[in-house]
């Protein structure tokens, strides 16, 4: 039987992300239930902490993309709430298009170029 990769991340970086998921809640929560004041003001700490996450995670090329694609699309689902709760979301929620965008772009930027390289790299230094 092959032996099985593992793939670890610290301790400190999963309670940073256990944290970011309750902040992503709450805002989405206020979202839902029209609590306009705390769905805004968790907007600030949610990107805040998806950025610190993207940055902690920034030398494992899988985590910063997929990191990024995160920070974008919570950018785009912020938009959109404020877009709601302004009352401009029937036309200028198509705007929110262009952060989704970008966090597909860094999506298939990984899967499609940076993790085919990978693949092909590893199998040049260990060959079976």
């Amino acid at each position: 039987m092959s032996e099985m990769k593992m793939y670890c991340i610290p301790e400190r970086f999963r309670k940073t992300e256990n944290l970011h998921i309750l902040f992503w809640l709450f805002k989405d929560i206020s979202w839902a239930m029209l609590w306009k004041p705390l769905g805004i003001a968790m907007i600030v700490p949610t990107i805040s902490v998806a950025l610190l996450i993207t940055w902690q995670t920034r030398k494992i090329k899988a985590e910063l993309f997929h990191n990024l694609a995160v920070v974008f699309w919570i950018c785009a689902n912020a938009m959109w709430m404020l877009l709601e709760f302004s009352g401009n979301d029937e036309y200028y929620r198509k705007y929110t298009a262009i952060p989704f965008g970008i966090g597909l772009f860094f999506i298939l930027s990984y899967y499609l170029y940076i993790l085919p390289k990978e693949k092909r790299r590893e199998k040049l230094l260990n060959p079976v």
